[in-house]
């Protein structure tokens, strides 16, 4: 071994088998010793020159003399030794052959992975775009009855609109500049990978993968939910004479009322009680929930109303099919042809889907509107006072539907429960 200790260590494969090859020999060392001017030889290489050799003790590459024959056996070159035998061997090419195999596989699949995801990118980008350009032709349709009166409140929400739009498109456009970006890594080390496939010599420094963080899937019905949603009405609270349609001004259907329901004169105030009334029996009475529809059904066009609930701690209310099962006790899920939200326990709201979904409210509403667009079906709720939306069904009924109550059971003692439909004077429409 002609480097001493200190010297850079070699560049390549060859040169490190040249220095961990014995001059004696000429091949690789065995139990490599060194001597005391640092030279190394393989143990017998050099006690059988020594053997031979008449006069002083001298090292067989340098000339320097030496008192005895004395020698350090090298265990970090033994080592280094071995390694770089077994290297050479048979299993260490077919098991780097292998793992170079597997390697251009993994990062080529890796691959194939993100040119998919940008294609969904690229997918998803046309809708947020199409989307964008189908609700910009309706927020212009709702607003034109308004126009002359509300050209600024349109221009603000055609403005929001754009905005939120760009911002849906610039989260899928960083999402597709960061997979082609770790597109370019991966490709990189699958050339590394092919060219130390040729070489077959060691396993090369490879880049790991960069993560791609997944970008958020785009919610359609969330995105368009406050432009789908009856957008005169929102405006109602500054132009309130150019509404139209007004909230429909709702009534309850009497004969549908569970017995213990009792609902006053006027027809807009549905209160549960603990005596049952005595009620003639009919095909429209709900007889095992505390359920009541309104007397007005809607099949076709846009329609909206609002339910006072006050501080009741149980609610449902909704929409239901005019076909429901009204004789037994089922869950109010659109498979059973209800799409309603639910208060429980005074502050846990659910949407009435299956299985149930929580909905997050900062706040507690004390006025619930519902929002049905027959046509297009779709059933909305929002916090009337500041129509913030609370939760959509973006695949609502068929066919003709009611509106739906539920001023439920009161359990401990409770304050009855109380629900009331919310009529505007027709004198305020007038003025």
């Amino acid at each position: 071994m002609a480097a001493a200790p200190g010297a850079p260590p070699p560049s390549t494969k060859g040169s490190l088998r040249e220095d961990l090859t014995c001059a004696i020999c000429c091949d690789l060392f065995r139990e490599p010793v060194m001597l005391s001017c640092m030279h190394h030889f393989c143990k017998a290489c050099i006690s059988r020159y020594w053997r031979g050799t008449q006069g002083p003790v001298t090292c067989p590459q340098c000339r320097k003399e030496f008192r005895s024959k004395q020698f350090q056996t090298n265990y970090l070159v033994a080592a280094m030794v071995e390694k770089v035998r077994s290297s050479t061997s048979d299993t260490h090419i077919r098991n780097l052959e292998k793992r170079l195999s597997e390697s251009l596989v993994s990062y080529n699949s890796r691959k194939e992975d993100l040119i998919c995801s940008i294609r969904k990118d690229k997918d998803k980008m046309d809708i947020i775009k199409r989307v964008g350009a189908d609700l910009q032709v309706h927020v212009r349709g709702e607003f034109r009855a308004l126009h002359q009166i509300l050209q600024e409140e349109e221009a603000c929400m055609l403005d929001q609109l754009r905005r939120e739009e760009e911002e849906e498109l610039e989260k899928v456009q960083r999402h597709l500049e960061a997979t082609e970006l770790a597109i370019r890594e991966l490709e990189n080390n699958i050339k590394l990978l092919q060219q130390s496939n040729i070489a077959l010599t060691e396993f090369p420094q490879l880049r790991p993968y960069a993560e791609v963080d997944t970008v958020p899937d785009f919610d359609i019905s969330a995105f368009s939910s406050k432009y789908m949603a009856p957008l005169q009405y929102i405006t109602w609270r500054r132009m309130f004479k150019a509404l139209k349609p007004g909230p429909a001004a709702l009534t309850f259907d009497v004969d549908t009322a569970h017995p213990s329901i009792h609902v006053s004169r006027d027809k807009t105030m549905a209160v549960e009680c603990d005596v049952m009334t005595q009620h003639t029996s009919n095909s429209k009475r709900f007889l095992q929930c505390v359920n009541i529809l309104a007397a007005q059904g809607f099949q076709s066009g846009r329609h909206y109303w609002e339910v006072e609930v006050g501080s009741s701690p149980k609610w449902d209310l909704g929409v239901a099919s005019a076909t429901v099962n009204r004789e037994a006790r089922i869950k109010l899920s659109p498979e059973n042809g209800y799409w309603t939200l639910r208060l429980r326990n005074g502050g846990e709201y659910w949407a009435g889907t299956q299985p149930w979904t929580r909905v997050q409210l900062r706040s507690s509403p004390q006025r619930i509107g519902v929002y049905l667009d027959c046509d297009e079906r779709k059933v909305a709720f929002y916090d009337a006072d500041d129509m913030s939306l609370l939760c959509l069904f973006s695949k609502g009924p068929r066919g003709k539907v009611f509106p739906f109550f539920s001023p439920c059971i009161s359990e401990n003692r409770q304050k009855p429960h109380t629900v009331k439909l919310v009529h505007y004077p027709s004198v305020a429409l007038a003025n």
